[in-house]
């Protein structure tokens, strides 16, 4: 192809890209890079504090160029596009990149905690029986596996390219390099060995099975509109000159694939089983980034390419939210087990979510993005407190052994019942404010039996939030029953900046929704 066009006398062009623009994208993979080079050349006994040190200062300076760029004059509010025009930087990519950036520094404190886990949370050997002679010697000879390090930051930047991906090509690759590492890391856990590697192959088949749904809706989208770029299959919708079929068809199998990554019910099958079995820090992580990024793509999808739609889809998506709902608030009245109350509460947040992007507006957009805010940092610091109760098999995970938690640490029982009313959408949290501005959009784009649904579902789901507050301090601890961790310097800062976060947001969110609405997308 080369020798052709010199042949023909054509000057070979390289796509224009505005570095700056993208920093915050290539910082990460580039670490990312490095990171995996760390792995393969640095000694083990220095890996772990390299790994932190190269992972927090990657998060630092994608955030700082994230900064310098917003405030540098070069990023016009109505955006601009790059790399010949598959990514799209505009204020809802800023405002998402430094959610991903701030939940992931969040996040990788978690996963660096090596103080209530000897060894760490991960899993040196997946063949090892946990707590044996041969594997408390493997950890401490190896110390804390740290390949997750780099996964992580591949996958944290996955979902940056993600979120900001401006055709559906751009956005299947993404969604592949941030899935990937996570298929690994669901089975890395120390603990109840078995139970993660059951989540990893769950997830991954799942995962898999989701992707085919999306790619194949690309393949029919691409038919309907001849081409995979969102604007154009924005101006394909918007006309009545051909047929449908592959419309219909390519649209839902395309929200198929979203819809799983975001757990909205009912693709959520995977969600229990793999917030369960994971080992916590991931959990958290996948609970709070995950969550951003897949709802990224849907706003993008849905705000780029079918706003203007002349078929109404959004009644399909209104079905969607309601099943979702429900799913969320009914079976987690049922669970036993604390983790795995907390995922069908994600499916039930899934469906807030939805409401706010099914409501296309400019109200929705900014408070959809300012919920996925909130509950990002409320969901890190609750997964913090969790990974703290423990007994002799590791985590203390079953709802009875939380019994008269608040008798033996106070203080842990107490943030976790502020983590927890948030969640609840209790005024003064940022779970009140997420919901009221997502709710108040939605009215206000005559979605009133949605919210009226909605509103049912917050009720009926507050439920087992306040049985966990009863448990823990209106029954009496067993005497066999689990202890509460001292937390180290990592885990402390996460939930300290999580649960502080979403005071601030609860009582002062008019700084972050005016960020959150401070332009649209870019196309």
């Amino acid at each position: 192809m080369l020798t052709f066009l010199a042949q023909q006398g054509q000057e070979l062009q390289a796509p224009p890209i505005d570095y700056g623009a993208v920093s915050p994208i290539l910082i990460v993979l580039g670490a990312a890079c490095l990171s995996v080079l760390v792995e393969a050349f640095l000694p083990k006994a220095q890996r772990w504090s390299s790994q932190v040190v190269l992972t927090l200062l990657t998060l630092a300076l994608a955030a700082t160029g994230l900064i310098a760029y917003a405030n540098s004059g070069s990023a016009p509010k109505e955006g601009k596009l790059t790399f010949a025009g598959a990514i799209a930087v505009d204020q809802p990519v800023l405002f998402l990149w430094g959610t991903l950036l701030l939940l992931g520094f969040g996040a990788v404190l978690l996963i660096a905690d090596r103080s209530v886990e000897p060894g760490g949370a991960f899993v040196a050997e997946a063949s090892v029986l946990p707590g044996t002679i041969k594997d408390r010697a493997q950890a401490n000879r190896l110390g804390m596996q740290t390949e997750v390090f780099p996964l992580t930051l591949f996958a944290l930047g996955g979902m940056m390219v993600f979120v900001a991906a401006n055709d559906l090509l751009t956005m299947f690759i993404a969604l592949e390099v941030l899935s990937l590492p996570l298929y690994l890391m669901c089975g890395l856990a120390r603990r109840r060995r078995l139970l993660s590697q059951e989540a990893a192959v769950k997830y991954f088949l799942l995962g898999a099975f989701a992707s085919a749904f999306f790619l194949y809706g690309v393949a029919l989208l691409y038919g309907y509109a001849g081409s995979v770029k969102l604007a154009d299959i924005a101006t394909a919708t918007a006309g009545t000159d051909r047929s449908d079929t592959l419309l219909y068809a390519g649209f839902g199998l395309l929200v198929v694939g979203l819809l799983f990554k975001a757990s909205v019910g009912p693709f959520h099958a995977w969600t229990p089983d793999v917030y369960q079995g994971s080992p916590t820090p991931i959990t958290a992580f996948m609970g709070a980034c995950t969550k951003v990024a897949a709802f990224g793509g849907i706003l993008r999808v849905l705000f780029v390419a079918f706003e203007k739609s002349s078929w109404e889809w959004n009644y399909v998506l209104w079905g969607v939210a309601i099943v979702s709902m429900v799913i969320g608030a009914v079976l987690g009245l049922t669970q036993t087990d604390v983790k795995r109350m907390i995922a069908y509460s994600s499916v039930a947040h899934a469906g807030f979510l939805l409401v706010g992007s099914i409501s296309l507006s400019a109200e929705g957009l900014s408070g959809t993005m300012f919920y996925l805010l909130a509950y990002g940092f409320t969901t890190i610091a609750a997964f913090g407190v969790v990974s703290l109760v423990r007994n002799a098999d590791g985590e203390a995970t079953h709802l009875s052994q939380w019994a008269g938690l608040a008798k033996r640490s106070p203080v842990t029982a107490h943030v976790f019942t502020f983590l927890l009313l948030a969640l609840a959408g209790i005024p003064l949290t940022s779970g009140f404010i997420g919901k009221f501005v997502v709710f108040a959009a939605a009215l206000q784009s005559g979605m009133a039996p949605l919210v009226v649904v909605a509103l049912v579902a917050s009720a009926v789901a507050a439920f087992f939030y306040l049985r966990v507050i009863v448990l823990m301090y209106f029954s009496e601890p067993a005497a066999d029953g689990p202890t509460v961790s001292v937390p180290g310097a990592f885990t402390t800062v996460a939930i300290t900046l999580g649960a502080a976060i979403t005071l601030v947001l609860g009582v002062w969110p008019a700084f972050a929704l005016e960020w959150a609405g401070a332009g649209g997308f870019a196309f």
